[in-house]
């Protein structure tokens, strides 16, 4: 959840560290700090508040030296305070430490180092490895093969329990970081006479492109020279250089007034990437170079299983019902929270998709690390090259959307639905959908981005319905079939980004309890489209019509709706069923977008919220 960078070369670490954290702040945002290696000891700076803060309010920027860490906190053990922000120093000034994750033992380590004189300033279990570390340094003798502060860091993380991704320096090693991670996302930036580390390429495509991804239980140690890369059971690793494809200006807002209207209104380009190179020559179906598993094996499968967590989980949902649909395979779909802990009985030809934005969600990861153990093959859809997932799965499909800074998800949802949508048609023409009704879907598919080029046109139109409707405190979102997980991603972000409580159910539950809440003080967002469904969805809204209920109601262009059922009527393009869904996210992406800006809140970086969800 938390940033972290650091930095050693020849510039001035705390100007380049603080440029990071500005692009790694939608990963936390309750605290930030700098420490930077001067003279045997440390300087430092840390503050409660947004990165801004930090450098207005202390002398953040003017902190010499050339080797440093820097990070952006998302709180986990302990309250918001200056003194629970990183980077911490142990007690003995000799150890700096910034972290990301959970050190699930912190509180028997933390009553031994008590008993051997060290003491503690704040409420973090980053404190408390911070002392841990100090204490195997005091301990560890003089190395003539190796660092004494390598080894003791080594030493340190056998006894952890839980994750982590460390940034460390030592007051008696100049221009010295050491890294490791185990469960949070830690990148190594090879720079032209320098080196950076981060919890996310953003933070250092500005200065290189040449990156290597860590892996779990491996431990980077940098000089102002070189680096090297060993396990915890000091194996030695050849390091993989990979290049980023994407260039700074990609995680930059441009003319854009949020990172989310932004990345809304680039949807139309992240479908066309998505879908790139993806279909067949003869236009019948999808085709995907990375599965690693053949049409043989894949036919087999008798039942899918989708685990992710949050909106990643609602793009599931509507994969689960286009599979069932158009493939005739039974599907099932997780919280990925919940899946390691239940006692599910699994088919013996069962195949998982793990589905995460970012690659690093630990949940997800513990999932798939669980299915995995189970003997399933585990394929993933994800956005982010060299991620945990990524690597860890036994095959699976990249999104290419370009990074996604706004922490409420947009242009990677609607390509984890068209991933999902192209997965349905690639299992379907495996078995019994037709040639021609292949090429019906692929040209449905290939059209989606022109009908979202058209959905945002709608958008001055939202804006107005917003701004009416930015009083109120609770909504409903109410949709049918593969409306229905719609509904559910249009109620998250409403509440996620603006605080107004928000609930989304099938249309037709809402007689089973939530009528209750029916009034002229909680309006109804219908999505509507032609079909078996939309006389029964009508119906719905005549329920709420009569209980003077307001309605706004997304629907498809030619359903014709009676005189005065609906409030306000949002009129989206006819399309292909496997295309809905994402035409019909648009408009609940805009209307909580303008509900948000109406309020005056921070779109990007909503409260509580960080971007990527890398502890329990």
């Amino acid at each position: 959840m938390c940033g972290i960078v650091g930095y050693i070369g020849k510039q001035k670490a705390s100007t380049i560290i603080l440029e990071g954290l500005k692009r790694l702040e939608y990963r936390g945002y309750d605290s930030a700090g700098v420490a930077t290696q001067v003279n045997g000891g440390f300087e430092l700076a840390k503050k409660i508040g947004r990165v801004d803060g930090l450098m207005k309010a202390t002398r953040a920027q003017k902190l010499p030296g050339t080797t440093g860490i820097g990070h952006t906190r998302w709180a986990t053990h302990g309250g918001v305070t200056d003194a629970n922000a990183h980077p911490h120093i142990s007690s003995d000034q000799k150890i700096a430490m910034i972290h990301n994750g959970v050190i699930e033992n912190y509180v028997g380590i933390k009553k031994f180092l008590l008993t051997k004189g060290y003491t503690f300033q704040s409420e973090t279990d980053t404190e408390v490895l911070c002392n841990l570390l100090a204490y195997h340094y005091q301990k560890e003798p003089a190395n003539a093969e190796g660092s004494r502060f390598l080894e003791a860091v080594r030493k340190t993380l056998r006894h952890i329990e839980g994750t982590y991704g460390i940034a460390v320096m030592c007051a008696d090693c100049p221009a010295e970081i050491v890294s490791a991670r185990k469960g949070s996302p830690l990148i190594l930036g090879v720079g032209d006479g320098e080196y950076m580390l981060a919890s996310d390429v953003s933070a250092i495509i500005s200065r290189t492109q040449n990156v290597v991804y860590l892996k779990d239980g491996e431990i980077v140690h940098l000089t102002a020279k070189n680096f090297t890369i060993t396990t915890l059971e000091s194996e030695d690793v050849s390091p993989v250089i990979d290049k980023v494809s994407w260039t700074i200006e990609a995680a930059e807002m441009g003319s854009y007034a949020h990172f989310m209207e932004k990345e809304i209104f680039e949807q139309p380009l992240a479908l066309e990437n998505t879908m790139r190179g993806r279909f067949s020559e003869d236009g019948s179906t999808a085709v995907f170079g990375g599965l690693n598993i053949s049409a043989i094996d894949f036919r087999q499968v008798d039942r899918f299983h989708f685990i992710a967590c949050g909106s990643a989980w609602h793009s599931c949902l509507v994969a689960e019902q286009l599979i069932e649909r158009f493939a005739r395979v039974p599907v099932e779909v997780d919280y990925a929270s919940e899946f390691r802990y239940r006692n599910i009985p699994l088919s013996k030809n069962a195949l998982f998709f793990a589905i995460s934005q970012s690659g690093e969600t630990i949940d997800t990861l513990a999932a798939m690390r669980e299915a995995q153990r189970k003997g399933y093959k585990v394929l993933a859809i994800n956005n982010v090259v060299g991620s945990t997932i990524a690597r860890e799965a036994d095959g699976g499909v990249y999104q290419h959307v370009g990074p996604e800074i706004g922490v409420a998800s947009t242009k990677a949802f609607t390509s984890q639905l068209l991933v999902g949508a192209m997965l349905a048609l690639y299992i379907g023409r495996m078995r019994d959908m037709s040639f021609s009704s292949g090429i019906e879907y692929v040209k449905a598919l290939k059209g989606v981005p022109d009908l979202v080029r058209e959905t945002l046109k709608l958008a001055p139109q939202i804006k107005d319905i917003a701004n009416r409707y930015a009083h109120y405190h609770d909504f409903l979102f109410l949709g049918r079939l593969t409306l229905f997980p719609v509904a559910l991603e249009g109620a998250l972000k409403l509440k996620e980004i603006s605080y107004i409580h928000a609930e989304g159910y099938p249309a037709a539950e809402m007689k089973h309890g939530p009528i209750a809440l029916i009034s002229e003080q909680c309006p109804s967002v219908f999505l509507v489209s032609s079909g078996e469904m939309f006389n029964k969805v009508l119906s719905s809204m005549q329920e709420i019509k009569a209980r003077k209920g307001k309605i706004i109601a997304i629907v498809s262009a030619n359903c014709e709706l009676p005189e005065g059922l609906a409030d306000e009527v949002i009129r989206i393009p006819e399309c292909h069923e496997a295309a809905l869904p994402i035409i019909a996210t648009i408009p609940v992406q805009l209307l909580s977008y303008y509900i948000t800006v109406a309020l005056k809140l921070d779109v990007d970086k909503p409260r509580n919220l960080a971007k990527s969800v890398t502890v329990e």
